[in-house]
């Protein structure tokens, strides 16, 4: 089992930065990706960006969106996720997610998931 605790949410103006934190605890030798989910209000869960605890690959959903930044602190088992020059369309709960069954980490394998924190930006 794997236990993961966001934390970093908060309310901020447009223009904007903040950094969410996941700590994760329990057998995390067995994890191969960990990633951040968001969710707007009356919107899908939509991934963030992705990061392979195994290979230290990132990926993110898109590609041309240089405002999020996502890195891992191996040592302290937790995962950041660095957001500048946010925008009211930024606004939504932030879940933190961990996948371990196979490497490739299909979305079905995201087994483990946080709370969630909420973002709210204002403009």
């Amino acid at each position: 089992q794997v236990q993961l605790v966001e934390s970093g949410g908060g309310v901020v103006q447009a223009g904007g930065s903040l950094r969410l934190s996941c700590e994760a605890s329990g057998n995390t030798d067995g994890l191969f990706c960990m990633a951040w989910f968001r969710q707007a209000p009356g919107k899908e869960r939509d991934r963030v960006a992705t990061i392979h605890t195994r290979r230290y690959a990132t990926y993110y959903a898109d590609s041309k969106d240089d405002r999020f930044t996502l890195f891992l602190d191996s040592a302290k088992n937790t995962l950041y996720l660095q957001m500048n020059s946010l925008n009211p369309e930024d606004t939504a709960m932030y879940y933190c997610a961990a996948a371990g069954s196979v490497p490739s980490c299909p979305l079905s394998d995201y087994k483990y998931w946080g709370q969630g924190t909420r973002v709210t930006v204002s403009s």
